[in-house]
């Protein structure tokens, strides 16, 4: 076999068709779409449009419910805290928010973080964290640990207690 005699199987390529060039080409006139109609014409998207009947997607019941008011916290085992204490990626005693993410224990948590208890924890600890379950709030005494439960305000109560102070100087001055 020669460089000259390489070609592709029989049937591997095929031409496009042209579309409506003539009734001799056999795709003419119409160019395979029928005769008429919205779905014959170019650049018409119809999907999920079921002629002006109500559609399916708008029939249905709506699910659930979406609470803009929820708070967001890094949840945190014990034992993952335990096993990052075991491993040397945390090593103060104090732990708090910042520690947390520095070992890459919470992940996001904007408004704080909680800990939860699965896991154990012997080390003996000071947690100064959003949340505490009760278990692990056990499991910390137990472990001969404190924890301070901090209140976080959240960023929207924030920007309104601003507002507020903001007006209230405004009526004063």
């Amino acid at each position: 076999m020669k460089l000259n005699e390489l070609r592709d199987n029989e049937g591997a390529r095929h031409r496009k068709i042209r579309v409506g060039r003539g009734i001799g080409s056999g795709k003419g006139k119409t160019g395979g779409r029928g005769q008429k109609g919205q779905k014959s014409r170019e650049g018409v998207s119809i999907a999920g449009f079921e002629g002006g009947q109500m559609p399916l997607h708008m029939r249905l019941p709506k699910r659930g419910f979406n609470n803009i008011f929820a708070k967001d916290y890094a949840e945190v085992n014990l034992g993952s805290i335990q096993k990052a204490i075991d491993a040397g990626k945390l090593t103060a005693t104090d732990i708090d928010h910042a520690a947390l993410k520095a070992a890459g224990l919470a992940r996001g948590g904007k408004d704080g973080v909680r800990i939860l208890g699965k896991g154990t924890l012997s080390a003996k600890l000071s947690f100064t964290v959003a949340g505490v379950s009760a278990g692990a709030r056990d499991a910390i005494e137990k472990a001969g640990g404190s924890v301070s439960v901090i209140e976080i305000v959240p960023a929207a109560d924030k920007a309104k207690a601003k507002h507020r102070t903001a007006q209230a100087a405004k009526k004063q001055g």
